[in-house]
Parts: C-alpha cells; sequence; structure tokens
C-alpha cells in the first residue's frame, strides 16, 4: 500500500528510497530538468523502463554541482551513475542565438534559471566520479549524444574535444538509449567490468593511449587536424553523418592525442511491440509533488499530448532530431496510443483536449522504406530532399484511421495536431490534409517553410517555397469549404549559413507579398553535430564541399532578423541599414513594393533611444525627406551565464 503521493514517483530522497524498503539502489539518474513522470521526459521515460526491469533507481534532479554530497544521498549506487543534462543540450537551455542568457527554463519548476550549470553532463559526471570511486559512470541525453565526437561549440566560438574525453565518463550512449542502457546495466549485474561492454552499440569508449588500434574501424580526422584544418573539420562532418544509418554503419574512431574515443555503430530501432511497452508503463504524467504550486512550463505544454512515433527522415540540415532520434520511423500500435488516450481521460484536469498526436513530424506515422534490403544499403540522409525517394511508402491511411479512431474516444473533444508536418508529404495525401484541416486545426497551424530563396532552401534541404504555396492553396481552400476561418502560422529562420542580405530582402518581399508577418522568427543557431553549424563554422557544405556564404557578426544577423519582421517600427533603422547596403533602396518609400517608408515613425525614434540609449537626430534634405542620422551613444556591458558571480543567489539545500 502506498502512503503519500510521492510513493507514485520514483525515489528523490533517502526518505523516499527507505520508505521503498531498499538498503540500495542500482542506478543514480542525475538529470538537469525538474522530475516530470512523463513519457516526454528523458529520466522518467528511461526510469519507468529500468524499473520495469527490476531495477532500483533514485532520481537526482537538478542537483547543487557545486559539491559531490547529493550525489552522495542515496549511498554507493550498485550498478552506476545515469548521467543527463536534460531535453535539452544546456548551452542552448542557457542561451539565446545572440550568446544573451535566457530570462526563464522551461524544464525548471517556476522557468527559474540558475538550476543547473553550463555543460552540466562535464560537472554532474565529475562529481559522480568525486561521490564514488569506482561507480561506473554513464553519460547520455541530448547534450552528449550531439557532442560524441569533436564538435564546433558556438558559445566558446572553438572546436571542442569529445565530450566522453571532458567528461571522465566511463561510456557515453548516445541516441534515444533504451537498447544500450539496458544492456549496459544487465551486463554489470552479471558481473562484467565496465571496459568489457565495448561492443555495446549505439555506445562511445574511450582508447587509451596505450591500447591497440581499433580494426575494422573508419578513421576520422584527428581532434588536432580538425582544430587546425576546416575541410578537415568538413570531411569528418561528412564521414559522421554518412555513418547513421544502423544497418550498414561502420565503427568510428578519431584520435585526440594519443588517445581516441571509439564510436559504435548505432543502435538498432525499436520494434513496435517494445515502442508500445515503453509507454504502457506507469507513468504518474505529472511532475513530483516536491515543487509545490510552481508549475514546469515544458510539462504545460504536453501534459496531455501523445508521441505516437519518433525519428524523422526529413534530415533537415540545421535540425539535430535525425542526429539523435534516427531518420528510420519508430511508430506505436493504435491499440497502445488509444490506451494512452484512456488514461489521459482519468486525469482530473482533463477538459478534453488532447493538445498533440505527433512526433518529431506528425505525419510520418508508420512510414518506412518499401524495400528492407535496400534501407540495409542506402546511405542518404533525406527521403524526401532533394526529391521524395521513389521507396518511400507515403501512405498516410494508418495515420488518419488513427485520428479518426481517437477523436471518436468518448470523452474526448478534439484531439490538435501541433507538432510540425511536412507539407510536401501531406500534400501527397488529400484525405490526410482534409481531416487535418477539418477536425484537427485549433484556428492556427504552424508550418515551417523556414525561407524563400532557393539556394538557402538546398543548404537547409528542404523543399521549395512553391511547395508552401501549394500547400497554403489547398489549405484555405479547405478550411473556407468546412467553413472555418483558420490560418497558417509559418516559421522562417533567419542569418542560416548560404544566406546573405540580398537573400534575405528576397524573404522580406516574399513575406510582403503574401501578407505573412510572421511573431516569431528563429535565429539560426549552430547546435553541435548539425551540418548547417559545419557550415557556419568552415564556410564549406560538407556534403559538396562547395564553398557557403556565412552571416556571421551581430550586426549582419540582426539586420536579416530585423527584416524577416519588417513592418515593426523597432526594427525600421536596421532594416533601413540593411537595404542601403544591399543597394536595394528601391524598397524604401511610400510606394506598394516598399517594405519601410522614407521617414521613420515617431515608434522607431523612441525604441531606439529606450532600447540602446542611442539618441537619433533627424537630418532633411530641402524637400523635407530624412535622408540620416547623428548619434550619441551610450552601452552597457553584456552580462553572461555565471553561477559563480557574487550577486547569483544559491538555492538552500534540502
Amino acid at each position: 500500500m502506498r502512503n503519500n503521493q510521492s510513493d507514485l514517483f520514483l525515489p528523490t530522497t533517502p526518505e523516499e528510497v527507505a520508505a521503498r524498503g531498499w538498503d540500495e539502489v542500482d542506478v543514480v539518474f542525475v538529470t538537469g530538468d525538474a522530475y516530470v513522470d512523463h513519457p516526454s521526459f528523458a529520466m522518467a521515460l528511461l526510469g519507468r523502463l529500468m524499473e520495469a526491469e527490476g531495477y532500483r533507481v533514485a532520481i537526482l534532479s537538478q542537483p547543487d554541482w557545486r559539491s559531490c554530497e547529493p550525489w552522495r544521498q542515496f549511498g554507493r549506487p550498485r550498478l552506476c551513475f545515469a548521467v543527463s543534462a536534460g531535453n535539452m543540450d544546456s548551452m542552448v537551455n542557457h542561451y539565446t542565438a545572440n550568446r544573451k542568457v535566457r530570462n526563464d527554463d522551461a524544464y525548471s519548476p517556476g522557468g527559474q534559471i540558475g538550476l543547473r550549470p553550463d555543460r552540466a553532463t562535464l560537472a554532474y559526471c565529475q562529481r559522480a566520479r568525486e561521490a564514488f570511486k569506482g561507480v561506473p559512470v554513464i553519460a547520455g541525453g541530448v547534450e552528449a549524444s550531439l557532442r560524441r565526437i569533436a564538435h564546433y561549440d558556438y558559445w566558446s566560438d572553438k572546436v571542442r574535444r569529445s565530450i566522453l574525453l571532458d567528461s571522465k565518463a566511463d561510456l557515453l550512449v548516445y541516441g534515444m538509449g533504451e537498447r544500450p542502457l539496458l544492456e549496459i546495466l544487465a551486463r554489470l549485474a552479471d558481473g562484467e567490468d565496465i571496459k568489457q561492454l565495448r561492443d555495446i552499440r549505439g555506445t562511445v569508449y574511450r582508447l587509451g593511449a596505450s591500447e591497440p588500434p581499433v580494426e575494422d574501424a573508419l578513421m576520422l580526422p584527428s581532434y588536432e587536424e580538425v582544430v587546425a584544418d576546416k575541410e578537415a573539420f568538413a570531411r569528418m562532418t561528412k564521414m559522421a553523418h554518412l555513418e547513421s544509418n544502423p544497418y550498414n554503419a561502420r565503427r568510428l574512431v578519431q584520435y585526440h592525442g594519443r588517445e581516441a574515443v571509439v564510436v559504435n555503430p548505432p543502435a538498432f530501432p525499436l520494434t513496435e511491440e517494445e515502442m508500445d511497452r515503453i509507454y504502457s508503463l506507469p507513468f504518474v504524467r505529472r511532475p513530483h509533488p516536491k515543487y509545490g504550486d510552481q508549475p514546469i512550463p515544458a510539462f504545460e505544454v504536453v501534459k496531455h499530448s501523445i508521441q505516437i512515433m519518433r525519428g524523422c527522415f526529413g534530415g533537415c540540415t540545421f535540425c539535430s532530431i535525425t542526429a539523435h532520434e534516427g531518420r528510420i520511423i519508430q511508430s506505436r500500435s493504435p491499440d497502445s496510443i488509444l490506451a494512452e488516450v484512456n488514461r489521459i481521460k482519468e486525469d482530473r484536469d482533463f477538459k478534453g483536449v488532447i493538445s498533440d498526436i505527433g512526433g518529431p513530424t506528425a505525419n510520418m506515422y508508420r512510414m518506412n522504406c518499401s524495400r528492407p534490403e535496400v534501407r540495409a544499403k542506402c546511405r542518404r540522409l533525406s527521403c524526401l530532399h532533394p526529391t521524395i525517394c521513389k521507396l518511400l511508402d507515403t501512405n498516410h491511411g494508418p495515420l488518419i484511421d488513427l485520428m479518426k479512431r481517437v477523436r471518436m474516444v468518448k470523452g474526448v473533444k478534439i484531439v490538435f495536431v501541433a507538432s510540425g508536418i511536412r507539407t510536401d508529404l501531406a500534400q501527397l495525401s488529400p484525405a490526410y490534409l482534409n481531416q487535418l484541416v477539418r477536425h484537427h486545426i485549433g484556428g492556427h497551424l504552424k508550418v515551417a517553410p523556414e525561407h524563400c530563396d532557393r539556394d538557402v532552401l538546398r543548404l537547409m534541404k528542404k523543399p521549395s517555397i512553391e511547395d508552401f504555396e501549394n500547400f497554403a492553396r489547398k489549405f484555405y481552400e479547405i478550411s473556407r469549404a468546412a467553413g472555418k476561418e483558420q490560418y497558417l502560422v509559418p516559421y522562417f529562420i533567419s542569418g542560416h549559413p548560404g544566406c546573405d542580405l540580398k537573400a534575405a530582402i528576397r524573404l522580406a518581399e516574399f513575406l510582403k507579398r503574401t501578407g505573412y508577418r510572421p511573431q516569431q522568427v528563429q535565429d539560426f543557431m549552430p547546435t553541435p553535430f548539425d551540418i548547417a553549424t559545419c557550415m557556419y563554422y568552415t564556410g564549406i557544405d560538407p556534403m559538396t564541399g562547395e564553398k557557403v556564404y556565412v552571416p556571421k557578426g551581430e550586426r549582419e544577423r540582426r539586420r536579416q532578423r530585423a527584416l524577416l519582421q519588417f513592418w515593426k517600427p523597432e526594427n525600421y533603422f536596421d532594416v533601413r541599414d540593411a537595404l542601403k547596403a544591399a543597394g536595394r533602396t528601391d524598397l524604401i518609400g511610400e510606394g506598394p513594393q516598399c517594405l519601410i517608408p522614407s521617414r521613420p515613425p515617431r515608434e522607431a525614434l523612441l525604441h531606439e533611444r529606450r532600447k540602446t540609449g542611442r539618441y537619433r537626430e533627424q537630418s532633411v534634405d530641402d524637400s523635407g525627406q530624412s535622408v540620416g542620422v547623428g548619434s550619441r551613444q551610450r552601452r552597457l556591458p553584456a552580462a553572461g551565464y555565471r553561477p559563480h558571480r557574487a550577486t547569483f543567489r544559491r538555492r538552500p539545500l534540502n
């Protein structure tokens, strides 16, 4: 009999461990996120899976990393520490694309910042090593996965070593991790030494300087080579990505000085039965009660959502999903999904709304290569670009049937599709598009054309803007026929490799012509391992070897972002400067094609003064038109994310 609400969760304190009658734990799972027992959170998904296999698991959530004492509170774990920075790379979590500190943390109680360090995997692994000598330390999660080999780090603007070496972990698990983690635990429980576990797929291990070289492996350019030579970095990126298919990938070796990291081939994708088992585990689907009334923002978004599949075969060069989840789609059965719908209905907060039914891409459910024997040899990084592969099964039938069945469940009023969809895929199925628009949109559908320039889209591995416009026409036609007033919310990226000011201006002209006014613009952020990040760092497309223009520097990135929101008064001066620099003053004026007026609006002047301390004085020509500004400027020093600074308020320890 469980005595209180905390007993429903995996234990998070020594008292909760003792309440279960345990005298020790097998695994201490360290995470940079607040503990939310929901399948969208890695600590819950993996923790429940380990529990189902009979292991005693304790969750060490957002520990104070300044001391190893929190790592000692459960005693010496019998098998290992499992370490994750959380659902996001900690640097992406902390900083914007302009390297400024974010104001909140969606994975922390109350959105509070400062509850995890920069490069959390390093700090957590080092504290685990200090806490108990000889206990294996296993690093995993997105941060570890994307930094498994030498990588460009945007925030320090340099190439860093494999995170395995810097963290001093014994093994690194990359990808989603269920298969490798369970095999590691089983073999440790059987008495094998951690150094005997070097044959497990989906893992990376350290090869010591005195150890013999690995046979039958593909040798990547060394760390020293990729630091010294950007062409070597591009070559490394291409080689690593071409070895991402688990059915034909080779083992990779990269030397860092005299030692090396060895990357085993990826783990095989989960079967439907394995996916069903994982998502049927006894999740409480709530944050741990220790957080009280403090909401976890990321949980509020997904608490009544359902993940029906994982993986993505789109291969967008700026996206980390394929690098972490893989490009082979792994789907759940309809019965498993319907069972989860019925569990959600039991939530006291459920009002009949399923907030999302999807995955990384909502309309890839049960889609895979129709020729497994070809898939076993394929090294193509995108099944959709430059054209949709003729062997790809694009049948939306199973998804259409699933959507109908979910919305027919008694007590369910509406089922939204909030995940992104591939518009090129959706247009192949008029029946799916009809179902989506008529039944699964709450007035707005988010889509991601990302840009309109053909060369930029090619570098992104995205379909043409004509594809998006065709989709938009069909979307509005179906909406009108259904008697619904619905709108598309397109997302665009500014500052992507390949995008110069002229391309950014073409995108602004597209937005002017079509009437789209995106309220959110994503600044390109170079995240580790991505192909677009390689372009940003090297100026080379690693897949073709061609030179790529890279917009760098605060001024150009700011101008490109402003162009995508040219109608905002606060962007007036940046847009004007960009148009002048590109020789497009024809877009300044009062004509119907112009992006901005010739005279800055009063709101632009006031905003400039409030924001930067810069005072703009108007100059006019003989006709009374504004021709220039003078300036007097005062700037405040930038403040970085420094938890050790004197003004930082330390959290009280429990």
